[in-house]
């Protein structure tokens, strides 16, 4: 039963709830910011960031891609590919349905693959215990409006609007030039996320078909499948 619990824990990382997940996870997958802004699904676009841990020198890299649209309950539905690696955890490849509503989202379906692993699918329980979690992606409405300003990051530099939370969580740079949040630089209390390349040609990363969800195969539970 730990053994899942620390395998959900990572599936809400890849959502990008790494502070709630890290607690579960006794930090394995390093301490970031939820990937918030203004949402702008462009399929092939996408952005890479770097996460550190504020006082630490735990990072994490982290990719976020649109790579497919199709039709969900007659809505616009984006596959979104959230690529993330670090020492400890290795590469994990976490690819979402997700249809947009507003200023919200709620994600339909979830495909999870670690290095060497088939590529599983989340059972909808999973998913709910996710989605239940998320916040608004549009932070327009949370946060105030402090101008634009020119952000330089390794990406190259952007103009950006700034923006700081009401609850005092921190600032983000926002730019429309980026998809699919527009993200540019966050700084929070507990870490910062920073636009390292912007993606242009984003494909799909997940190999093989889906499998149902099995924590024997991932390594969690016994030897790997051969």
């Amino acid at each position: 039963m730990k053994k899942l619990q620390l395998l959900t824990a990572a599936c809400i990382v890849a959502l990008g709830l790494a502070a709630a997940a890290s607690a579960q996870m006794g930090g394995m997958m390093g301490h970031g910011p939820q990937p918030r802004g203004l949402f702008n699904p462009v399929v092939g676009s996408g952005a890479q960031y770097e996460i550190q841990s504020n006082g630490k020198g735990d990072k994490m890299v982290m990719e976020i891609d649109v790579v497919g649209k199709e039709s969900v309950d007659g809505k616009d539905g984006y596959w979104f590919e959230s690529t993330m690696s670090n020492p400890q955890m290795g590469e994990m490849v976490m690819k979402m349905l997700t249809v947009p509503d507003g200023a919200n989202s709620s994600v339909t379906r979830m495909i999870m693959q670690m290095a060497g692993r088939p590529p599983m699918e989340m059972p909808m329980q999973m998913t709910h215990m996710a989605q239940q979690n998320r916040q608004p992606v549009d932070i327009r409405s949370e946060a105030q409006d402090m101008g634009t300003e020119s952000v330089t990051t390794p990406a190259g530099t952007f103009m950006a609007h700034h923006y700081r939370m009401k609850d005092g969580s921190g600032d983000s740079w926002i730019s429309e030039q980026v998809s699919p949040y527009g993200l540019i630089k966050h700084e929070g209390k507990d870490s910062t996320m920073v636009l390292t390349k912007v993606v242009s040609d984003a494909k799909d990363k997940i190999t093989g078909t889906p499998v149902p969800f099995n924590p024997m195969a991932m390594g969690m539970g016994g030897p790997p499948p051969r």
